[in-house]
């Protein structure tokens, strides 16, 4: 299995990255992938002049450090992929790159292209490099992106955006998961067959359940982490999500998803407010890993079912962040409609007589602890 292709790429030197000044710098949050640079970064020298290289034993300490904590690691480096690839799989390092951008582009353009094939925000992005030319070229392009001088690493692991609240199995996890997710990807482009076919070749199984203790860090981490497929934007702190967990006025769902590739792990995450005539959905959300699997809208219908068959209606919270368009969406389709608009916040009611089924190419597992 290939999971750390590149992409050599050529292209022109960014305009701008060493005259004009570069935008106001938006307020970080948290990062999700850190990219690096490879020659006097990664490793000391430059491969294509020295030829031998040695890698830096702390940034490779810092590479499995963050490798520990959930965040993901690629590379834009201005080389040759073959033979930087090589010098990587030599040191043991290539499994810890995703989707490594190797080439002439500039970097602003690969930590881009990273980013994209991640399915993640710009604004969750860090680069590390030796050269001040590079780093001030991707500020001035993406100064959403968080810029590390290589000199400075040490520093920089401390800060809050690099630091997660929890460390969760799943976090450990992550990358691995990532890395199945690319195999699915290379299966699907092999696939011979409709799209219906290839999902249910997968054999995928959704499973919903009422959130227990062990649960409660993973939730706050999809709170977090989660931005497109997020109906308010809010987060809740730990302490927050067990109170919820505990209430008799409050359902708290969560979702994991497996495939023949193995698990994504929990995916979703609902939150209900009950009340005596209606249910008031004041969270839901889904990771934005599974949106090409046709599960973005299981766990709501079965939200919908829930209050369906506990006799009262569903209303749902909605605030538009300019990141999660696609929830909306999902609530329409989904059978939602407006009833109110509370400055920011929009309340949508389902029509219960017409909640759909799981799609024919899941099995779908309700915890009967759920409701």
């Amino acid at each position: 299995m290939s999971t750390n292709q590149t992409e050599p790429v050529v292209g022109t030197a960014s305009a701008g990255a060493g005259g004009a000044h570069a935008p106001a710098k938006p307020r970080q949050g948290r990062v999700k992938c850190v990219v690096w640079d490879l020659d006097n970064t990664v490793w000391d020298g430059t491969l294509l002049e020295d030829g031998q290289v040695i890698p830096r034993p702390e940034v490779v300490e810092a590479i499995r450090t963050l490798d520990g904590r959930g965040i993901l690691n690629s590379i834009a480096s201005r080389n040759d992929p073959d033979a930087a690839m090589e010098r990587l799989t030599a040191f043991g390092l290539s499994e810890y790159f995703l989707y490594p951008q190797i080439g002439w582009n500039p970097k602003s353009s690969s930590i881009a292209t990273i980013a994209q094939r991640l399915n993640l925000g710009i604004d969750a992005m860090a680069f590390v490099d030796d050269q001040p030319f590079e780093l001030a070229e991707v500020e001035f392009t993406h100064p959403e992106v968080v810029c590390v001088e290589v000199t400075e690493l040490e520093e920089a692991l401390e800060r809050p955006e690099l630091v997660p609240r929890f460390i969760t199995d799943e976090s450990r996890l992550r990358r691995r998961m990532y890395q199945s997710g690319i195999e699915r990807e290379q299966v699907e482009q092999e696939f011979v067959g409709t799209n219906e076919d290839f999902l249910a070749s997968l054999r995928m199984t959704f499973t919903v359940s009422a959130a227990h203790e062990e649960d409660l860090k993973r939730a706050e981490e999809l709170t977090v982490r989660t931005n497109q497929l997020n109906s308010t934007g809010h987060t809740f702190s730990y302490d927050e999500l067990d109170a919820f967990r505990s209430s008799p006025d409050h359902l708290l769902l969560v979702a994991d998803l497996e495939d023949r590739f193995g698990p994504y792990g929990k995916i979703g995450l609902a939150l209900v407010e009950k009340g005596v005539e209606h249910w008031r959905l004041r969270l839901m959300l889904m990771s934005c890993r599974v949106m090409a699997r046709g599960v973005g809208s299981v766990l709501l219908n079965h939200v919908m079912w829930l209050a369906r068959d506990n006799g009262v209606g569903l209303r749902a919270d909605f605030i538009e962040t300019g990141r999660n368009r696609q929830m909306y969406v999902t609530y329409k389709f989904a059978g939602f409609r407006e009833v109110l608009r509370d400055g920011a916040r929009t309340v949508l009611e389902a029509d219960l007589a017409r909640v759909q089924e799981p799609p024919e190419h899941l099995t779908f597992r309700g915890v009967p602890d759920v409701g």
